[in-house]
Parts: C-alpha cells; sequence; structure tokens
C-alpha cells in the first residue's frame, strides 16, 4: 500500500499525527546524510510490524512510502495514532 506522508525533520520529539487526512511525522534527525529518512522507515516498521520503504521525495518533506499492509490494517494503524 501507498501513503503520502509529510515529514518535519530536527523536532524536538518523535510524534505522528494526522492532518488534513495525511499523515504527519516529527522526526528527532536532520535530512543530512538520510537521519531522517532512516528514522522514518525504522519507527513506520516498528509501529506496524511490516516493511516499510520510501518509493518518492527522498529529500523531500513530502515523501510516498511502501508499506507492506492491505487497506484495512492501515485503517488501524491509523485509528490508532488519532486517539
Amino acid at each position: 500500500m501507498i501513503v503520502s506522508v509529510n515529514v518535519v525533520p530536527n523536532s524536538k520529539k518523535f510524534s505522528l499525527s494526522v492532518k488534513d487526512g495525511m499523515l504527519r511525522v516529527h522526526l528527532k534527525n536532520p535530512p543530512e546524510n538520510n537521519r531522517a529518512n532512516l528514522e522514518l522507515v525504522l519507527a513506520l516498521s516498528k509501529l506496524t510490524g511490516k516493511s516499510v520503504k520510501i518509493v518518492s521525495g527522498h529529500t523531500s518533506r513530502r515523501k510516498k512510502i511502501a508499506i507492506d499492509s492491505n487497506e484495512k490494517e492501515w485503517v488501524l494503524i491509523m485509528a490508532k495514532i488519532e486517539i
């Protein structure tokens, strides 16, 4: 499943939220040397328990990520985030 994500690097703490139907991820790491991207992939993999990879937007704040899950599983994950 392909998901659009808005990333905010260099945040004081890691957090997830949903804004305008899009997942927003605040990352602690800076974007230099791919550190923010690695944090994003590792955090979402840990949260979902699924394989995650960045499909597009490697150098952008707006990214498309592929998550090895179906739509029903993703709805449940998003519901946990919104609580």
